[in-house]
């Protein structure tokens, strides 16, 4: 069997995903900028969620339509639980949006290589939740103007 990726000692912070092309995320977030509950897929690691961890939201889509990339940073606020029958787990948060000058750009990101191993640039149609490790998580707090 093969060793899950993800491991608590070297985990910096989850990484949950919104398609633009799909939702109008700048409008959803010029109503109300704050991200109380996400959804995530039912696994070992939505099961490793918990009160406390760091979580940052990134923002995908077609590129050149928006500055997508990493669009917010907060806490997970409680373990991820299964929906009602049919619909999908959810991960409880306290995640506010940044301020559109505060947001960090892929091209950024894509460019410093401390995220070459980047899982979202590795695998960018995986399921959420995706995660950053410490050194990952580190480093992008340098690119952070809050």
């Amino acid at each position: 069997m093969t060793e899950p990726r993800v491991r608590l000692d070297d985990l910096g912070a989850w990484l949950i995903k919104g398609n633009a092309d799909l939702v109008d995320l700048t409008a959803r977030f010029a109503r109300d900028p704050q991200v109380t509950t996400w959804c995530v897929r039912p696994g070992y690691r939505a099961r490793m969620m918990s009160a406390g961890q760091p979580i940052v939201f990134w923002a995908s889509g077609s590129r050149g339509r928006l500055p997508y990339g990493l669009w917010g940073i907060g806490r997970v606020t409680g373990p991820a639980e299964p929906g009602p029958p049919g619909q999908p787990w959810s991960v409880p948060l306290d995640l506010p949006i940044l301020a559109e000058q505060d947001r960090v750009p892929r091209q950024r990101l894509r460019a410093d290589e401390r995220f070459v191993a980047l899982e979202v640039f590795r695998q960018p149609q995986a399921a959420n939740p995706s995660y950053l490790t410490v050194a990952q998580f580190a480093a992008l707090r340098t690119h952070l103007s809050i």
